[in-house]
């Protein structure tokens, strides 16, 4: 069995984490840390947690944590970079589903972040955890910086256009909708349902933080200079994110189709579907898949490429959970093959 710590499970990551790795037939649910929460049991602060997980909140220190095989950080950004450098030290592995060694270049961090970063030594160290780009690198890492829920729609959506060099790299435009549990379990004026429900809204328009995550990604994968018109949206809704995407093809005619489908035949966690589809988010609510559909409305014009995940598992959770199995050489699925919750 694999021992695995949690720390800062008190968020709609965390607890998504929660559900899936009490889930896991290979994790040893040892400790679940929370400053605030300490001496807590995990099942009152989470009552569908009942009958499932008879531990209580810790502290989050560093002899607890080292008893582990694998510690997730569900913690604020800037929270795994002050612990990891001693746990990695000590050998436990470390997977990080905030944005702390998502960037290579700690000064591009610190213009995002708002802060200096503890451990900028460990941003070449760390492995970016999108299995389909990095799957072999991800076997043999110790350190996973997990992608954010944004990037991971988009850069799954636009990879195998870009990786066949089949459109123009600094034409690219990605218009992204995203529930509310995207922003976080926390008291906001913006984020109660008086103010979201039946509203829609943009919002950074001037620019995200997942932004330079996105360029990164997708310009080390496909060796090319990306230019990228990135708006994020908030639609009243709980869970889920829809990635409608825009890009100027290098060439006339081409069997899109095809392109994509030979591009994920081998993925258990990417659907391809068919000439004509729209994939809805509810389609993949609680499951580990991306589902995308591709077209062209017309010759020669925009590629435009939709893409569907849950924030919460393939954007977070789930796909932690996707890495922590390739690197310890467990089946990739394990863990993960539950059917989307519908309605």
């Amino acid at each position: 069995m694999i021992r695995v710590a949690i720390v800062g499970a008190t968020g709609y990551t965390g607890s998504e984490l929660l559900r899936l790795i009490l889930h896991h037939p290979q994790a040893d649910l040892i400790a679940v840390t929370s400053r605030a929460e300490a001496g807590v049991a995990v099942a009152d602060y989470f009552p569908a947690l009942r009958g499932h997980c008879a531990l209580t909140f810790s502290p989050p220190e560093i002899a607890t944590l080292a008893a582990a095989d694998v510690v997730f950080f569900a913690t604020p950004n800037g929270t795994a970079m002050q612990q990891a450098p001693e746990l990695l030290q000590r050998g436990v592995r470390v997977i990080d589903l905030a944005a702390d060694f998502r960037l290579r270049d700690a000064a591009l961090w610190e213009s995002w972040y708002g802060m200096p970063h503890a451990c900028p030594d460990y941003l070449n160290q760390a492995v970016y955890g999108l299995p389909e780009l990095n799957r072999e690198a991800i076997r043999q890492a110790q350190l996973i910086a997990n992608p954010g829920c944004y990037p991971t729609a988009v850069t799954l959506g636009l990879w195998p256009l870009l990786q066949a060099r089949a459109i123009d790299p600094e034409q690219l435009i990605a218009d992204v909708k995203s529930g509310v549990s995207g922003a976080g379990r926390k008291a906001s004026t913006g984020l109660l349902m008086a103010e979201v429900n039946e509203s829609f809204k943009a919002y950074s328009v001037a620019g995200h933080r997942h932004q330079p995550e996105i360029c990164q990604t997708l310009r080390h994968a496909s060796g090319q200079p990306i230019e990228l018109t990135f708006v994020p949206h908030l639609v009243p809704m709980t869970r889920g994110i829809e990635a409608t995407l825009y890009a100027r093809p290098m060439q006339a005619d081409s069997d899109w189709q095809a392109l994509f489908a030979e591009c994920y035949q081998a993925e258990p966690f990417v659907d391809v579907m068919p000439p004509g589809s729209h994939p809805e988010t509810r389609s993949v609510r609680g499951t580990n898949l991306c589902r995308l559909a591709v077209t062209q409305p017309r010759p020669g014009g925009l590629i435009v490429v939709q893409a569907v995940i849950d924030n919460l598992v393939k954007g977070a959770a789930g796909q932690a959970i996707q890495n922590m199995n390739l690197m310890l050489g467990l089946p990739e699925t394990t863990g993960l093959d539950g059917m989307a919750l519908s309605p």
